[in-house]
């Protein structure tokens, strides 16, 4: 009963749901500061997307006529509660060593909920505008999804014996060092990033929101608190993202001494780099996105899995 309760406290407030939310949303809150100033603006208070969050979670849900109800809300909630129980599993993995066999495979499949519940929800509205931004997403999916996973493979080919569980792949680093040392998870890393960029779909790739074309896409039809749920998981994943390849790449999230600081530090240089890319680039088209992920980028991850199984 004990170990029940505190499975549950650990996905509602640390490590999980709560705790992501509010770091998620102070990540957010940074990257359009800085995204303000980049563009010659002031940009909101720090307090700015928690209070947009409230003010959505008090307006009414607007269903669309023709929508079917359970697939268009009930589809991002299945995303929030991915993107939660990924962090909880990290954080759990990271902090008390508490993991699974296969539980890096878990990982991965979960953190394509969030998409495919985007998918879901906007095919479910009703909305022929919101239907294209689902078909688009589906597309990106498709793309990216190929050179993410050979990425992170590369990490777990550098891995002697080769293993599927996160804290195996932690006590590897804490035995030899970072697989960053390693030329094949630098290009991996790379690979990751860019992958993120449009899990996330942040400019390039924010092809299925497309706000100038197809008035916020997916989005679109979402109101009150269902819009609410679907900003906050953007937010976690905003969050959950960076953890997750400072897990893989970078050694772990470390919270004793100055690990702490070490920890922080990482994890602003990677958002940093998020922020960079999405500011410095304008949206290209679903078919360039493609081409991109399935032209360069599978070749630039290919080339790091060679590497790693020829030990560099």
């Amino acid at each position: 009963m004990a170990s029940t309760l505190g499975l549950v406290l650990n996905f509602l407030i640390f490590p999980g749901l709560l705790f992501t939310a509010v770091v998620g949303l102070l990540t957010q809150w940074v990257d359009r500061k800085v995204s303000a100033r980049v563009q010659w603006r002031v940009g909101p208070p720090w307090f700015q997307p928690f209070a947009d969050i409230l003010k959505l979670l008090g307006k009414e849900i607007i269903i669309p006529e023709g929508a079917r109800r359970t697939g268009f809300l009930l589809a991002p909630l299945a995303g929030l509660a991915a993107v939660g129980v990924v962090s909880t599993m990290l954080w759990l993995v990271n902090i008390h060593g508490s993991g699974f066999v296969g539980d890096l495979i878990g990982v991965l499949y979960l953190l394509t909920i969030p998409s495919l519940g985007m998918i879901i929800g906007a095919s479910a509205s009703g909305n022929p505008l919101a239907s294209v931004g689902a078909s688009r997403e589906m597309k990106l999916v498709l793309a990216y999804e190929l050179p993410f996973v050979i990425a992170i493979f590369t990490a777990v080919t550098k891995v002697a014996p080769m293993t599927l569980r996160l804290e195996g792949i932690l006590e590897y680093q804490a035995a030899n060092g970072v697989l960053l040392g390693n030329l094949s998870c630098i290009i991996a890393f790379v690979v990751a990033i860019l992958c993120a960029q449009a899990k996330l779909t942040y400019p390039p790739f924010d092809i299925p929101e497309a706000e100038t074309e197809l008035m916020d896409g997916t989005h679109m039809e979402y109101s009150g608190a269902a819009l609410a749920v679907v900003k906050l998981s953007q937010a976690m994943m905003l969050f959950t993202l960076p953890i997750f390849f400072i897990t893989i790449f970078w050694g772990g999230v470390v919270l004793t001494g100055w690990g702490i600081l070490y920890t922080i530090v990482k994890y602003v240089i990677i958002v940093t780099i998020i922020v960079l890319i999405k500011n410095t680039n304008p949206r290209v088209r679903i078919d360039q996105a493609v081409r991109f992920f399935w032209g360069p980028v599978t070749v630039l991850a290919i080339i790091g899995m060679v590497l790693a199984i020829v030990g560099l």
